[in-house]
């Protein structure tokens, strides 16, 4: 198939078009590079330097399709993965508008230019953040949608959009609710460090090898074992590999669908240190810091009814993995 792939240039959507060519689709990425990095693009992808907010630009990049050996001169995409985002939970809290810039108004560009362009198959990235506080773990996809941060309501009504262009325009949708995307490729091929992260693993990573000087543990009085938030994280492999399910799915069922991507298992903050702390043998200071905002305790992920309808699992999401591979990465880059 013939993809473009939005934000294929970001962490998680380097590993996505990796797989999506691997699979042996045909890539287009585009992305503004405002996060994503040009050492992340892969030869055999196309790439064009874009932004969501450029209307005519989505519309033309829509229009011409993908050139390449294997497809014909402006051979039209099939299908589009959306991973343009902006995604601090802590931040949203803070601004707002840029949430509501970038989150909502770019997406309702990329489905307009997707409905005036034909393109009739996207997968989005959604998130766990459109839950709120768990009334009970592992959280299923029945579970109530109470965003208890601004980044998770723009994703929420990001699905709410999907479903009335289904509706309406006849584009059919799979909105993956990840949980925590981690670590890096598990052959090491993708190299790029995110930029400025703020999950977790990577600020572990970035104090382990001598980038920060300390993780700072946002609260320690939580209704955990440890005081400190639980997650559930997910390797990246993982998320790319459900993400060329997905697509399989829609475009042959043609049935638009919704679905967690988790573990099933969760880690708390000290957690995750202590075994970074066993894998990369790097001591990582810790400071202890006030609680963010909508930030819940714990968040785990039932992710059945993604095995039920693509037959996904998650393989390689242990934690061990996650952070060996993440620190493959990073050590690179030690001071």
């Amino acid at each position: 198939m013939n993809i473009l792939i939005i934000g294929g240039a970001g962490y998680i959507g380097s590993h996505i078009a990796k797989e999506f060519l691997d699979q042996g689709h045909c890539v287009t990425v585009y992305d503004n590079l405002s996060s994503g990095l040009r050492e992340n693009l892969f030869p055999a992808a196309a790439f064009v330097h874009g932004d969501i907010h450029d209307y005519p630009g989505l519309v033309q990049v829509m229009k011409e399709g993908f050139v390449s050996a294997s497809f014909d001169a402006g051979s039209s995409f099939d299908a589009l993965i959306h991973l343009a985002a902006s995604k601090a939970a802590g931040e949203s809290m803070l601004k707002p508008e840029k949430y509501s810039r970038n989150n909502i108004m770019g997406t309702l560009n990329i489905l307009n230019a997707a409905s005036e362009t034909g393109i009739k198959n996207i997968v989005f990235s959604s998130s766990a953040a459109v839950y709120g506080e768990p009334e009970y773990l592992p959280i299923d996809e029945k579970h109530p949608t109470r965003p208890e941060n601004y980044y998770g309501f723009t994703k929420l009504e990001i699905e709410h959009f999907l479903d009335w262009y289904e509706k309406l325009r006849g584009i059919r949708y799979a909105c993956l609710r990840y949980f925590n995307a981690a670590g890096y490729d598990v052959q090491g091929r993708i190299k790029g460090l995110e930029q400025n992260p703020v999950n977790l693993l990577p600020v572990v990573m970035e104090t382990a090898c001598g980038i920060r000087p300390e993780v700072q543990i946002f609260g320690n009085d939580y209704d955990t074992p440890d005081g400190t938030c639980i997650r559930d994280y997910i390797h990246v492999s993982d998320l790319a590999a459900a993400h060329v399910a997905a697509l399989d799915y829609i475009s042959t069922n043609e049935k638009s669908f919704m679905v967690n991507l988790g573990s099933g298992t969760g880690s708390s903050v000290l957690e995750v240190i202590e075994i970074a702390r066993k894998v990369t043998g790097k001591p990582i200071p810790v400071k202890v810091v006030g609680r963010r905002p909508g930030d819940p305790a714990k968040l785990a992920a039932s992710s059945a009814r993604a095995h039920e309808l693509l037959g996904w699992k998650a393989r390689y999401s242990d934690m061990e993995t996650l952070i060996q591979t993440s620190w493959g990465v990073y050590s690179k880059n030690e001071e």
